[in-house]
């Protein structure tokens, strides 16, 4: 399956849920603060002040505002990467595995 297969595929399949919450990636010894925009049972986007590229393996936290419920932990590879104008970066994010 192509990637444009794919991104047809998961448009489909997958609801995003638009949100605009702070997030913390941990890039091997790098750790970085962005926003993620949207967020789906597979995937997210996220903009940050980060250098990464694709295959690049990225662990994700986002804080829960709730101390009855845990925060997301994911493992994710950047699947996606676009140079913004403002010097960031925004990444799309696969969903490998959750803890």
């Amino acid at each position: 399956m192509s990637q444009k297969d794919r991104d047809y595929s998961e448009k489909r399949d997958f609801i995003r849920m638009q949100i605009e919450t702070t997030v913390a990636l941990e890039h091997g010894d790098t750790k970085l603060s962005g926003t993620c925009i949207d967020l789906s049972s597979t995937g997210m986007q996220v903009l940050a002040s980060a250098q990464l590229r694709m295959g690049d393996k990225v662990r994700v936290l986002i804080p829960s505002e709730h101390s009855e419920l845990k925060g997301l932990d994911a493992q994710t590879e950047v699947v996606r990467v676009s140079q913004l104008d403002d010097g960031r970066q925004s990444l799309g994010l696969a969903i490998l595995s959750m803890s």
